[in-house]
């Protein structure tokens, strides 16, 4: 029986997150994705997601693993017969292989996240799903300034939506960078692991920053005071991407 990965992308508008929530009657992009897998299967398959992202939330590398079973269809084929059967606003974009320990969450070693703004003075009818509409100037360079006091080793509890609980708020955030092209501001993320809302909450922390609302250094301060009720607010869902997820080279099957 081989463990399977598949990378996929989704336009999050209609859907309440990715992950499947039982007997809620919510359509998510995991309960789809899985009623596609289990009809080409002709059983039913229960796929393990690399991110949890929330309703509206869009997603260019999202990972699933899985166990294939009597699945006849070759890993190579397999992104081919999904799209066939998916909807439009989910495509499954590669599948291969992986080692048998493989864990979509549990063996990512990094994530991305990144948020899009739309910076100009009147509403785009064109990105408006994928982006978050800021008609006044955003000062990035202070953006960017600001950024660099969150880069390390560091408890984001200022940066978390509370009710969701988890066994550390310590993270890893390797890098953040923001930048301009034209109109559109996009805020890039890399950290071991995201806190529920982080990406959002990071996101409105540094638009405040931009509007001068706050300056570089209150950043710090921040994130120092471990208050959520001081760090965003969270960033409306429909500009955040999870970008990629990179993995150890060693969870790829040898014979892939």
């Amino acid at each position: 029986m081989a463990n399977i990965k598949v990378i996929i992308a989704y336009d999050g508008t209609n859907y309440h997150g990715f992950q499947e929530q039982r007997g809620t009657g919510f359509m998510t992009v995991q309960s789809v994705f899985e009623e596609r897998l289990s009809k080409l299967a002709k059983r039913d398959i229960r796929v393990i997601g690399a991110g949890r992202t929330d309703a509206g939330v869009h997603a260019r590398g999202q990972v699933v693993n899985f166990e294939s079973g009597d699945l006849r269809i070759p890993p190579e084929r397999l992104a081919y017969a999904l799209n066939s059967l998916l909807p439009v606003d989910i495509v499954a974009l590669e599948a291969s292989e992986a080692t048998a320990t493989f864990h979509s969450r549990f063996s990512a070693a990094a994530k991305t996240y990144q948020y899009v703004i739309y910076n100009g003075k009147k509403p785009s009818p064109f990105l408006r799903l994928y982006s978050y509409h800021i008609p006044r100037y955003l000062n990035t360079e202070a953006m960017q300034d600001g950024a660099q006091h969150l880069v390390g080793r560091h408890d984001f509890s200022a940066f978390r939506a509370l009710g969701t609980p988890v066994k550390t708020t310590v993270r890893n955030l390797y890098g953040i960078r923001v930048s301009r092209q034209g109109d559109l501001v996009y805020i890039e993320i890399r950290a071991d692991g995201f806190l529920y809302h982080m990406a959002r909450m990071i996101a409105g922390t540094l638009i405040r920053l931009g509007l001068g609302k706050i300056e570089p250094k209150d950043v710090f301060d921040i994130q120092a005071s471990r208050d959520s009720l001081k760090g965003g607010p969270a960033a409306p869902a429909r500009g955040l991407f999870l970008d990629s997820i990179e993995y150890p080279d060693t969870d790829t099957a040898s014979d892939c």
